[in-house]
């Protein structure tokens, strides 16, 4: 690797990140004159919790491509979420003609088994449940037991097509008042708790919780203000609130459910006296699902026994409580699953192990880098030429364009879903398909990956691909990497190497090591730095100068990728920086001009790139990639942001022809190898590593491995479907 020559800027000072507090949404169609500085937003497009940078609260998003639509009179992100809620009502019809959810919690004892038997009165009729959790839900749950409706595929929660009615609005914003809460919340906490959101807030102020980025302190102030001495940190309201906005949080880092230790713990650090009692009221009222799955146990070996410790033999799986929504959609993706294995007709298919697999089963799972991509593709072609209807999937609408231009049709996952792209649905919803190509499918979070499979009919063939070193889903779930765990498939993992200097440096972290590669074309250049400020400026340096003059690829083809939304290098400073370099302005369309780059979440959780043409009275419009798109004036402070910079969660499932990896010295402790490998692997012909972790990096890439999300899917593939060795 090379070491370009510069000059190097002093410590700039660092940036005091905000509270956390959540604020009014701002038009941007309103001129607004002052430098273009903006305060600081609640991020609808930032990685999951934990993900990135270490106390970021920033809401998970995933980087893909608008939805399109020619409906008229529609936004795309409308058109998207009224096909989902259509097809959310068609898997609860079809749910409700079945037998019920996979059985769970048959071995439980003691303190869990007496708050499953809690559960099963509440889903029997002997208990009523409360509408604690239905209220913070924006899909309304059923009024009788039966199972509740998929979420939209979105977390933390599913974006409203309209906005509350000005009365709701009104009433909430007098309960906010009163309590000495921000009175900007209203309209979110109308949107959350749906209507009659006053009277619902006043009886109980910790549904406060229900809208994103309010802490649990300041519930509580809010809850004393308006109920004085009746309340205390004991209250049944405040518990079970406390316990939904733990395993809100937990979604956020990826997990559909939490132990109950975790739980427990979780309330203990917030004053709760009793937290199983708390968390029994959270289950009698519904609020939460308790689950145990029956794992097959494996065969032991002599050589287990003599190196088995005490009380390790028999131990059955820890007691997880979830969310109805997750619970709901692992149950479905799985018996989705299940259904394809079982109603594909085998067949002999010529060609590439990939295609005999795929010919013979009705779910495959393929691996592999960059490279390894064209051998789903390759098969998808193959299958159409037999004949089938096929389709290619992929997660950004860059990666669509990028195989688009070598000839290969594809749409992506957001568009197929909200009917924008794709091909039609017959009358029961399924697509109309005889084999689906998924790639980047690490990124299919739970919720959408279960929408996705209940739209497949029966028989339909669905090849699943993808690089399991990258990271995963910003949503709750691990769906690829718990398909991969389960063996109840075949698993083709590809030999294609990725070409180059860059694919000889990401296969080598793949496997923890962080290898001195030949690079005679500079294909890889470090730029060591002292500290962030001068990680920022050559940063800068890089995007504006160095990278165009040597390689040829202008700033808008170069994307920077770092830690971390917050601290002294994270997006919000370098895209500050950026701006002040290559697009100067006075920011007075709500902080932005045209010719900035931006970052769009038209939904939460899914973040697509572009950049400014205009603003007028409706809002902000954008450039992404083809496509013009408007952000109506009361989106843009929660849905947009600068998009020069951006995280190695939302720059998954990208590339771009230069990369600047940014790793300043207070980012150490955000490092995974899984990140390393998500953030070099984005280059196609130049990375640029500006890097101020010294040792960390290789730490990182030999031992840094991300924690294990905790989910439930695996074991419900394996109760469904026999375990093999494909």
């Amino acid at each position: 690797m090379t070491e370009p020559s510069g000059e190097t800027a002093p410590e700039a000072p660092e940036d005091v990140e905000p509270t956390e507090d959540v604020r009014e949404e701002t038009g941007t169609a309103e001129a607004a004159g002052g430098t273009g500085e903006t305060s600081e937003k609640p991020d609808a497009d930032g990685d999951a919790d934990g993900a990135d940078a270490p106390g970021e609260a920033d809401t998970p998003g995933e980087a893909a491509a608008p939805g399109e639509t020619d409906a008229p009179g529609l936004s795309e992100a409308q058109a998207e979420l009224a096909a989902q809620r259509e097809l959310r009502a068609r898997i609860e019809a079809r749910k409700a003609g079945k037998d019920g959810p996979v059985a769970a919690g048959a071995k439980l004892s003691g303190t869990a088994a007496d708050l499953l038997a809690a559960v099963r009165a509440v889903e029997g009729g002997a208990a009523k449940g409360s509408a604690f959790y239905e209220a913070a839900e924006p899909v309304a749950g059923p009024s009788a037991p039966g199972p509740a409706p998929v979420a939209a595929p979105r977390p933390p929660a599913p974006d409203r097509t309209t906005a509350p009615a000005p009365g709701t609005t009104a009433a909430v914003r007098e309960v906010l008042a009163r309590g000495g809460a921000p009175e900007a919340l209203a309209g979110q906490v109308a949107a959350a708790l749906g209507e009659g959101a006053a009277t619902v807030l006043a009886d109980d102020p910790w549904q406060l919780l229900a809208v994103a980025g309010v802490r649990p302190e300041q519930a509580d102030g809010f809850a004393r203000a308006l109920l004085g001495p009746d309340c205390g940190p004991g209250d049944p309201r405040r518990t079970v609130a406390l316990t939904v906005w733990l395993l809100e949080r937990a979604a956020l880092r990826g997990d559909t459910a939490l132990e109950l230790s975790a739980v427990r713990a979780g309330l203990a650090a917030h004053s709760v006296p009793d937290p199983d009692e708390a968390i029994g009221t959270a289950v009698s009222e519904g609020a939460v699902l308790l689950f145990q799955e029956e794992r097959e146990a494996p065969e032991e070996t002599e050589e287990d026994a003599e190196t088995e410790e005490p009380g390790e033999s028999g131990e059955e799986p820890p007691a997880l409580l979830g969310l109805d929504r997750y619970a709901l959609a692992e149950e479905s993706l799985a018996e989705g699953l299940a259904r394809l294995v079982r109603t594909a007709t085998a067949d002999t298919w010529e060609g590439s192990e990939l295609a005999r697999a795929a010919g013979a089963h009705g779910l495959v799972l393929h691996t592999g880098g960059e490279a390894a991509r064209a051998e789903p593709v390759a098969l998808a072609a193959a299958a159409r030429e037999r004949g089938l209807r096929a389709l290619v999937a992929v997660h950004s609408d860059e990666g669509r364009r990028a195989l688009g231009a070598s000839g290969t049709e594809a749409v992506t996952v957001a568009a197929l879903l909200s009917g924008a792209a794709g091909p039609d649905r017959d009358e029961d919803g399924a697509f109309a398909l005889d084999l689906l190509v998924v790639l980047d499918a690490p990124q299919l979070d739970v919720e959408t990956a279960a929408i996705l499979v209940e739209s497949l009919p029966d028989g339909c063939r669905l090849v699943l691909s993808g690089d399991p070193e990258v990271l995963g889903a910003p949503g709750a779930g691990r769906v690829f990497a718990d398909a991969l765990a389960a063996r109840v498939c075949p698993r083709i993992a590809s030999r294609v190497p990725d070409p180059g200097p860059l694919g000889e440096l990401v296969s080598g972290i793949g496997a923890g090591e962080l290898n001195q590669v030949e690079a005679p074309g500079k294909e890889i250049v470090i730029v060591p730095v002292r500290d962030a400020g001068e990680a920022v400026h050559r940063t800068v340096q890089l995007v504006a100068d160095s990278v165009p003059r040597a390689f040829g690829v202008p700033p808008e083809r170069t994307q920077v990728v770092t830690v971390g939304h917050g601290g002294s290098a994270g997006t919000r400073a370098l895209n500050a920086a950026l701006k002040q370099r290559l697009n100067p302005g006075p920011g007075r369309f709500g902080g932005y001009d045209p010719g900035d780059r931006v970052a769009y979440a038209p939904v939460p959780g899914r973040t697509v790139t572009g950049t400014v043409l205009s603003a007028d009275a409706e809002g902000l419009r954008l450039r992404c990639g083809d496509d013009e798109v408007l952000v109506p004036k009361e989106r843009v402070e929660p849905a947009l942001r600068h998009g020069w910079a951006l995280t190695a969660h939302q720059a998954a499932g990208t590339r771009w022809p230069a990369v600047v990896a940014v790793l300043p010295g207070d980012a150490a402790g955000g490092l995974s190898r899984s990140w390393v490998y998500t953030a070099f692997g984005r280059a196609e012909r130049h990375l640029s590593v500006v890097h101020g972790v010294d040792q960390a990096l290789p730490r990182a890439v030999a031992e840094g491995v991300a924690p294990e999300r905790t989910t439930r899917l695996r074991p419900l593939l394996e109760a469904l479907l026999a375990a093999s060795e494909e």
